[in-house]
C-alpha cells in the first residue's frame, strides 16, 4: 500500500495539487473530447488502480476514472515493430558510439498537469540521449519537461487508428517527433482506413505535419524504416547499410565513434592486438588465421554477453572471418537472434 502511495504522489500534492509544481507547464494540455479509440475497449480503473497497473494499456483519463485497453489483445505484430526498433537503435548506437535508449511501453504526461489529464500509453519512446530519460524504477509514467522529451514517439496501428484519438493528444503534450507503424501483416479486426506503411509526424509550430524522413535520425526515410520492420530476416544487409551510414553520421557531427562505445573499443582493441602480435610471430597467413580466431572468440563473448547460449566449440569453423572487418563482425553480432541464426548470416557474408 505504501508503494502505490508514494508513486500516487507523482500525481497528487497535498489538497489536489500538482506533487512537483517546479514542472508545470505553461499552458494546461487540451485534450480530444469524446475520445475515439478505435480497436479498444473501456475498463473502470480509479488513479490509485492506475499507479499501480502493471499491463498495458492505451489511454488513461483521470476525469473518467477509466482505461483503455486493446480489444484484442496484443498480437505479436503489435509487439515486433517495438523491439525491432529497439535493435535498430542499438546498433545505430554502437556505431555512432553513443547509446541510444529505446525505453519500451510509457505513459507519456506533461511535468504537473492537473487532475483532469489523459496519459496516452506510447508503444516505444527512443532518447538519443540517455542522460535526459529520467523516471524512477516502477513508474509508468513519464513526466515530460524541459529535456526530458523524447526524441521519438512509436505508435503500431495493428488494430487500432492513432488518427482518430491519440494523434492530437500527442500533440498537445508536446511531442517532438511521432512514428505511427501500420505492420504489413494484416488483422482481420484491423480498421479498413489502415494501410500498411509508416507515418512520421513532426511538431511544427505546435501543430502536426506529415514528413518523408525523421529528424531525429536526419535522412532516415520512413519507407526504409518501415521496411525494416516487416523483414522477414531482420536485419537484412541493406538495413544493416543504413543503420550503419545512420550512426556514422551522427557520430561525425559529435564528434564520436564506435571507438567510444566502450564495448566496441575494447573487443576492436583486443581483436587488434591479439591478430597483430600472432601475426607477428607467425606470419602472414597465419596471421590472417589468429586475427580471424580473435574475431570468433570476440563474437562468442557478445553473443554471451547478450544472453545467447552457443554450443562450447562455437564457432567450429573460423575461416569466413578473415574476410570480414571487425564492425562487420560486429555488426552480425549485434544483429543475430541465435546461434544459428549467426552461422546463417556468415554464410551470407
Amino acid at each position: 500500500m505504501a508503494e502505490t502511495e508514494d508513486r500516487q504522489q507523482l500525481f497528487d500534492g497535498p489538497d489536489g495539487e500538482p506533487a512537483r509544481p517546479e514542472l508545470a507547464a505553461k499552458q494546461p494540455v487540451d485534450s480530444p473530447s469524446p475520445i475515439d479509440l478505435p480497436g479498444c475497449k473501456p475498463i473502470p480503473m480509479t488513479r490509485a488502480e492506475y499507479v499501480s497497473y502493471t499491463r498495458r494499456l492505451e489511454l488513461w483519463d483521470a476525469a473518467a476514472k477509466t482505461a483503455w485497453v486493446l480489444r484484442d489483445g496484443s498480437h505479436r505484430w503489435h509487439e515486433v515493430p517495438s523491439q525491432r526498433l529497439t535493435q535498430m537503435a542499438t546498433l545505430i548506437g554502437a556505431v555512432r558510439g553513443r547509446s541510444i535508449v529505446a525505453d519500451g511501453s510509457r505513459g507519456l504526461a506533461r511535468g504537473g498537469q492537473d487532475r483532469k489529464e489523459r496519459i496516452p500509453h506510447a508503444d516505444q519512446v527512443v532518447f538519443l540521449d540517455a542522460s535526459r530519460l529520467r523516471v524512477r524504477p516502477g513508474d509508468n509514467v513519464l513526466l515530460m519537461t524541459g529535456q526530458s522529451y523524447p526524441d521519438v514517439v512509436l505508435e503500431v496501428d495493428h488494430t487500432t487508428d492513432v488518427r482518430r484519438g491519440k494523434l492530437r493528444l500527442y500533440e498537445s503534450l508536446g511531442v517532438p517527433e511521432l512514428w505511427v507503424e501500420t505492420p504489413d501483416v494484416s488483422a482481420p479486426s484491423r480498421p479498413s482506413a489502415l494501410k500498411p506503411g509508416l507515418t512520421i509526424y513532426l511538431l511544427r509550430q505546435g501543430r502536426y505535419a506529415t514528413a518523408p524522413a525523421s529528424q531525429a535520425f536526419p535522412s532516415w526515410m520512413a519507407a526504409d524504416i518501415h521496411r525494416a520492420m516487416n523483414e522477414d530476416a531482420f536485419p537484412s544487409h541493406r538495413t544493416q547499410a543504413i543503420l550503419e551510414r545512420l550512426g556514422r553520421e551522427m557520430g561525425a557531427r559529435e564528434g564520436t565513434g564506435p571507438d567510444d562505445f566502450p564495448l566496441m573499443h575494447s573487443l576492436r582493441r583486443e581483436s587488434h592486438d591479439e591478430g597483430h602480435a600472432q601475426g607477428h610471430a607467425q606470419g602472414l597467413a597465419e596471421g590472417r588465421a589468429a586475427l580471424a580466431q580473435a574475431q570468433a572468440q570476440a563474437a562468442r563473448r557478445i553473443l554471451r554477453s547478450r544472453g545467447i547460449e552457443v554450443a562450447e566449440g562455437f564457432p567450429a569453423d573460423v575461416a569466413g572471418f578473415a574476410e570480414l572487418s571487425m564492425d562487420e563482425v560486429l555488426e552480425l553480432v549485434l544483429a543475430s537472434t541465435g546461434e544459428e541464426d549467426f552461422r546463417n548470416r556468415l554464410r551470407s557474408r
